[in-house]
């Protein structure tokens, strides 16, 4: 089955507003032409109004970083996902830095991927293990079981509209990245086997899974040639436009029909 590449540049806390905005401007002339893969930047909430304003009417799109459940209340900091309709596509949750720093747990991961479908947005669930996970041979057990908790309660008829990205904790931002094949090799073992064994084949072979972790120009192809693989969350990379452009042009050029 075809499956639309995906590329979606995580800012996390990079670029002012004006900053953002300059970026998403000379960003979205440079990548015009791809119009084979979705282009997706997630810049901070700060910035997403005036992005937003900039690319009315161009192909690429928003997603942030992150989203509470609750579509209000007492939630000092948070943004919900009810107030993020109409600035945003996608939205970002379970990165790994969240479930670190801010102890997302998987149950709050997945109510939040339930809010944002509620609210008609599209989530990008992160899923990856710890190096030491890697090391002692439980990555797909882990993986696996974090997909499974994701998804848990999520209907089928929703499924066309998530995302998922696997993003081994122990490549992001280390310079370190999983091999095109060991990527793809969990992709498939973990992610996309556990999404056929709860929704079957069809809503399985449709879902996009991304590849994230020092992923960069010099390996992009090594990654969207693998099978399974869909596209890239990105984090440093994105934040260059050199570079952002020269992994959209990749995974067009790839995996784009």
């Amino acid at each position: 089955m075809s499956r639309t590449p995906i590329i979606a540049g995580n800012w996390k806390m990079h670029k002012s507003p004006n900053e953002s905005v300059m970026f998403a401007s000379e960003l979205v002339e440079r990548v015009a032409s791809f119009d084979n893969a979705e282009r997706v930047i997630a810049p901070t909430f700060l910035s997403i109004s005036g992005v937003a304003d900039a690319l009315l009417g161009t192909p690429l799109q928003i997603a942030a970083q992150d989203a509470h459940w609750a579509d209000a209340g007492a939630y000092t900091s948070q943004v919900s996902a009810e107030m993020l309709r109409g600035f945003v596509n996608y939205v970002i949750i379970g990165h790994s830095e969240r479930r670190a720093y801010l102890h997302d747990s998987d149950e709050d991961v997945n109510k939040k991927a339930k809010a944002i479908l509620a609210h008609g947005l599209k989530p990008i669930i992160a899923v990856g293990e710890s190096l030491t996970q890697n090391e002692a041979g439980e990555t797909v057990a882990f993986v696996s079981g974090q997909v499974r908790a994701a998804l848990d309660g999520i209907v089928a008829s929703d499924m066309a509209k998530v995302v998922i990205a696997y993003e081994p904790i122990w490549a992001i931002g280390t310079g370190l990245s999983a091999s095109g094949a060991q990527a793809n090799d969990i992709i498939a073992s973990a992610v996309r086997t556990t999404v056929r064994q709860l929704y079957g084949d069809t809503i399985a072979d449709g879902t996009r899974i991304q590849y994230g972790g020092s992923v960069k120009p010099s390996n992009m192809e090594e990654f969207m040639s693998q099978p399974d693989i869909d596209g890239a969350l990105v984090g440093g990379a994105s934040l260059n436009v050199d570079d952002f452009t020269a992994l959209i042009e990749i995974a067009s050029r790839v995996k784009g029909d």
